[in-house]
């Protein structure tokens, strides 16, 4: 084969790897062809293109202008560079070089399209409309596009989901048409059929950055964090400098507890965007989920200066726990509350921030009363029905009865390394995984949401509508030893020190204690419990960022409690000794002996680390991850004593089950 003969060859392999989204490879043969042959004019224009796909248009510029000196007459170069330069911001230089290339070539559709949007960012509007219909007529389906996309625009939804199937009625391949019908679906929560788009769109043009980063972001909304992060980490390897991609990556590592690599995608973010408040938020909570609290106070002040209205920042302060907020503070929170031009959400924070300043500087009457306006505001925006959580209850407790635990038991994976702790949330569950994951056999990993998921395996393919939990019964050894393992692999992401346990602290779990044993017959179960006044008082003063509807109402709190309670005897009825309860009032007035119960339970040999818990360095991923830093205390026993007038609601919702807790009605502070 002759040079001239290898090297169009090579330009038709790199061809083929970037339509297959294999950029660094079409990048590599590229760059060493051109080292052979330096003034290949088709090598260096596909080498710029390649550039603009990866955001480097600085480099782009380059080879394009060597291509356009080499080849002034080959009009791909010229479009190419205009593109470039557009995406900069140039806009003269990209109307100059995108006239020339539909002057060499009238029937570059995008060359077309591009100077229409060139002319249109330097305000010349007819010139602009010529040029788009230009474009239009030589690609009449994108034309259809536009008009969909000024629809979906509009919000008129209809309207544009109509063109959009049209389209893909005359071209079933249009990837446009299939990212944007999958935004609609997405946008409605029919979350299968985005996933479904998103993925014909991507598997048509393995290079299609956007449709890459929707997939994952829908990935990222089921939990699915493993392949969320695989799309995120692809969308980065085709476009380097892609601020969104980066984002949206430290964004997953961090509820996939991945702490360390999220700390390094925000960094990253930051020196691609030094002013992304969205950056600074979501690495100051990295930095205080691996203890590095002066530098996440510093995190979130750098966040307050470019966005003050951000009520989440100053919340996030404030939540810190071991923080304190300054009067300074207090005044500009004051100022934002009452603000038409902020969100609710944004509000509810503010709210939620003054209370606990208030509360921290002793006036409780006054903290009251922005915790009740937080609240009540933050139920507004939730959906939770009491009722229905009864008759979900009221079916749990049905299928999962004494004949059946006994006929189902030992059926599932017999492996031996999950802890599970549920219960309420504040009800001391982050300090036991704070004192178990300080032991050498056991690892920490996060509040994972994957019990849930496995269940939900259960409903699919049911025409019937027999779904989980009365699906279980229709169950064999081989189907629950599955369950078992799908729990422990889509777990194994989070298991980075590979110790013999590691602990999935979910507290919403404690609903699916039976499942749990069903399918993990040997794993350890821990019940985190606290006085039921502290317990409720402690979720209402708690602002949280998802999963916990029921605790913005004082009524609901209490009755959620009465429905844990509930199920949580039903638990003992049924599978007696299987459940380790621990009290919170315990643990911190007599906490060596509890340290040894809950390790001789888990069937670990002791270690002294386990009472040095605060000494650890690992990541803490909850609202008390400053709290479990340091030496225990008991400060926060019975600190419902300081609302106690408010109270009277929460009391007679709870008093069914007050008298269960006498014991710890009265406990001496140390």
């Amino acid at each position: 084969m002759n040079i001239a003969a290898a090297h169009r060859a090579k330009f038709k392999e790199a061809i083929g790897l970037v339509g297959k989204g294999q950029v660094d490879r079409a990048e590599h043969i590229c760059r060493n062809a051109i080292e052979k042959d330096p003034q290949n004019v088709n090598l260096l224009a596909l080498l710029g293109a390649i550039q603009i796909k990866r955001k480097r248009f600085k480099d782009a510029e380059q080879w394009l202008a060597q291509a356009i000196d080499l080849a002034p007459t080959f009009a791909k170069p010229h479009e190419d560079m205009g593109i470039a330069v557009l995406q900069q911001n140039r806009a003269e230089e990209a109307v100059s070089y995108l006239q020339k290339a539909t002057r060499l070539d009238p029937s570059l559709e995008l060359a077309w399209l591009n100077l229409g949007k060139g002319l249109a960012m330097l305000g010349k509007g007819k010139e602009a409309d010529e040029a788009f219909e230009k474009s239009f007529k030589l690609n009449p389906e994108r034309k259809k596009l536009a008009h969909a996309a000024e629809h979906h625009k509009a919000g008129r939804i209809e309207d544009a989901t109509e063109l959009y199937k049209e389209v893909l009625r005359d071209n079933p391949n249009n990837v446009d048409a299939l990212r944007m019908l999958g935004i609609i679906a997405y946008s409605v929560s029919d979350i299968d059929e985005a996933e479904r788009l998103f993925r014909r769109a991507v598997k048509l043009a393995p290079d299609f950055v956007n449709a890459i980063i929707d997939l994952g972001n829908t990935l990222k909304d089921q939990n699915r964090f493993e392949e969320a992060i695989d799309c995120f980490r692809q969308a980065i390897n085709l476009e380097p400098t892609g601020v969104k991609a980066h984002f949206l990556l430290a964004s997953t590592l961090s509820p996939a507890a991945l702490s360390n690599e999220a700390i390094e995608s925000y960094e990253r973010v930051l020196e691609l965007r030094p002013k992304h408040a969205g950056a600074k938020l979501g690495l100051g909570h990295m930095l205080k989920t691996v203890g590095r609290q002066e530098e996440a106070v510093q995190a979130y002040r750098d966040c307050i200066e470019l966005k003050p209205n951000k009520g989440e920042t100053y919340w996030s302060l404030a939540n810190l726990k071991t923080y304190s907020l300054t009067d300074d503070d207090i005044r500009e929170m004051e100022s934002w509350v009452d603000n038409e031009d902020i969100g609710d959400e944004s509000r509810v924070n503010f709210l939620f921030a003054l209370a606990k300043a208030h509360e921290d500087s002793g006036d409780f009457d006054r903290a009251w009363d922005y915790y009740e306006k937080g609240n009540s505001t933050r139920r507004m925006l939730e959906q939770y029905d009491p009722v229905g959580t009864e008759v979900q209850n009221d079916g749990i407790i049905e299928v999962f009865s004494k004949e059946v635990m006994e006929k189902s038991d030992g059926r599932g994976d017999r492996d031996r390394s999950p802890i599970f702790v549920v219960g309420l949330p504040r009800s001391g569950s982050t300090l036991i995984e704070q004192i178990l994951a300080s032991h050498s056999k056991v690892e920490g990993t996060s509040e994972l949401p994957y019990v849930q998921q496995v269940a939900r395996t259960l409903d699919r393919n049911r025409a019937d509508g027999i779904n989980y939990p009365e699906a279980l019964l229709e169950l064999e050894e081989k189907h629950f030893k599955a369950l078992g393992k799908d729990y422990l692999d889509r777990a194994q992401m989070h298991r980075l020190e590979q110790t013999p346990h590691f602990i999935d602290k979910m507290p919403n779990n404690y609903p699916s204690v039976g499942f749990i044993h069903l399918m993990l017959p040997n794993a350890k179960i821990i019940d985190a419990r606290r006085y039921p006044l502290d317990s409720c008082l402690s979720c209402y003063r708690q602002l949280f960022g998802r999963g916990q509807p029921f605790t913005y109402d004082l009524t609901d709190i209490g009755e959620y409690f009465l429905q844990y309670q509930r199920l949580m005897d039903h638990w003992h009825e049924v599978l007696p000794g299987r459940v380790l309860t621990v009290q919170y009032e315990d643990v911190v007035t007599d906490f060596e002996a509890q340290v040894r119960r809950l390790l001789d339970y888990c069937e670990l040999p002791w270690e002294n680390a386990c009472l040095r818990f605060h000494d650890t360095d690992r990541p803490v991923r909850t609202a008390s991850s400053e709290q479990v830093r340091q030496p225990i205390y008991s400060k926060s026993v019975h600190f419902w004593r300081n609302h106690e007038k408010r109270l009277d609601e929460l009391v007679e919702v709870l008093q069914p089950v007050l008298g269960r807790y006498e014991q710890y009605e009265y406990i001496n502070k140390t």
